[in-house]
């Protein structure tokens, strides 16, 4: 079968709408499918000395990954998340080495189901995101976190592994044209696992959605006068404000989110998108001047925020979560994972912890843990009273009642409204209530319903097989 796919998608399985359950009550059932993926592979005689990493961009859900028959770690639990394994330990060098997956569509942990799979979208299995191998020297630096402000200040964490001795770090910050802007360093003694870098750039072009100016640090590890590692990021210069009874502000200039909820979703393959199809949303949302667009409901593949990044969309980056939570220790680990891999993206602007009442308020701090810009989380929900960090993000309000939200003190942000199955006018508004958010000062715009009809359209498969 085809890697990445979701498998409904390749003749396997049986197709479930999230929230079927609503409707059947105690009679519906979840299609719960096993998938075994076995594959025999080769690596480079060269990498005997390496840390070797086989990742995944996304796998639902529950997935058992075995190399040579001995097991590469913890079972992985949660659909929509980047995640890895080190095998350097359990590799061939000198002969084929097997890799077997097992993939349950149905996660062994509850909150994972309540939180992914009673939702308002199609329910896929399978490996439906690239998986890959990592090869890195024994000293690197696994993880960067950056902090770049609009007024040149510049902090990064780089997170350090298998130092041996006292090492010298540097990161080099090029523009665009490759020229050096500006350079930090820093020293770690062996055994450390962080350092943290420092400096400012004299004035930066900034990142907006309007101005996508992008930079790249290239970080380097050095010792002895040998290089150990290398690597880069892009990133861009942008300060985030929430100024409390006031709006949102970016680079201290307020903004209105004229913005779109995107599902990652496509009739004929599911959840597994390629680049020309991200390209031909981001391009798309653009022309028909949006500035925004919320994942919903669950982080996006990160070519997605490469392009927001480079063509200048604001992103709302969602922990999946809807109406139910995770549990805490289901979570925490979810959030770290869906925080490191998209932590340096400039385009997004709120961490969004679940969505309408799928809001584990314990994970609300542990975002902050692993950004190390702090970006605001909000709470994108559906019922009064659930607003944090001074924003109110209440779906499907009309327009006398968004006219009273909005004469209050908190910030009003809808991150859904106007759907055309809910308004009662197939969207026929948005001219009356743009111009009421457009002339509010406590607005921070809002976020259309679906940009792709999870509701109404069915996968291919599903059409032509019934």
């Amino acid at each position: 079968m085809q890697v990445p796919s979701c498998w409904e998608q390749q003749g396997f399985g049986s197709y479930n709408y999230g929230r079927d359950y609503k409707t059947y009550g105690k009679n519906f059932r979840f299609a719960d499918e096993k998938g075994l993926y076995k594959h025999t592979f080769q690596v480079p005689a060269e990498w005997r000395d390496r840390e070797v990493f086989i990742v995944f961009e996304g796998s639902m859900t529950d997935t058992e990954v075995k190399i040579n028959g001995q097991l590469a770690g913890p079972i992985h639990q949660g659909a929509f998340y980047r995640f890895k394994y080190n095998l350097s330990d359990k590799l061939n060098f000198d002969k084929p080495n097997v890799l077997e997956v097992t993939v349950s569509k149905m996660s062994a942990d509850a909150s994972v189901n309540n939180a992914e799979r009673l939702a308002d979208y199609w329910i896929f299995g399978g490996i439906f995101r690239p998986v890959y191998l990592e090869a890195f020297p024994k000293q690197f630096a696994p993880q960067l976190a950056i902090d770049a402000r609009a007024d040149g200040s510049f902090k990064m964490n780089v997170a350090l592994k298998g130092l041996r001795q006292a090492t010298d770090v540097q990161a080099d910050i090029v523009n665009a044209q490759g020229a050096v802007v500006g350079t930090a360093r820093g020293q770690a003694n062996a055994q450390d696992t962080l350092v943290q870098l420092k400096t400012t750039v004299s004035k930066p072009l900034l990142w907006t959605s309007e101005t996508p100016n992008m930079y790249r640090v290239n970080v380097s590890m050095q010792a002895g006068g040998q290089k150990l590692y290398q690597t880069s990021e892009r990133f861009g210069f942008r300060t985030i404000e929430i100024r409390r009874g006031k709006g949102v502000y970016v680079n201290s200039t307020q903004v209105k989110f004229k913005g779109i909820n995107r599902h990652s979703w496509w009739p004929e393959t599911g959840r597994t998108l390629n680049d020309s199809i991200h390209l031909m949303d981001v391009q798309l949302m653009k022309e028909m001047n949006m500035n925004a667009v919320r994942m919903s409901h669950y982080p996006p593949d990160a070519k997605f925020l490469d392009l927001c990044d480079s063509l200048g969309l604001y992103v709302l980056d969602e922990l999946a979560g809807w109406q139910k939570a995770y549990s805490t220790p289901a979570g925490a680990k979810l959030v770290k994972e869906m925080v490191q891999k998209d932590v340096n993206h400039p385009s997004i602007i709120f961490w969004s912890n679940g969505n309408e009442g799928g809001h584990n308020k314990e994970l609300d701090d542990d975002y902050g843990q692993y950004d190390l810009s702090k970006r605001p989380v909000i709470h994108a929900h559906h019922r009064p009273g659930n607003q944090h960090n001074g924003i109110d993000c209440n779906h499907y309000e009309n327009y006398y009642s968004s006219q009273k939200i909005l004469a209050d003190s908190l910030i009003y942000m809808p991150t859904e409204f106007l759907h055309a199955q809910d308004d009662g006018g197939a969207a026929v508004g948005l001219h009356d209530f743009w111009e009421l958010h457009w002339a509010s000062q406590r607005s921070a715009g809002a976020f259309c319903g679906p940009w792709s009809m999870k509701e109404s359209c069915a996968p291919t498969s599903a059409i032509s097989s019934t």
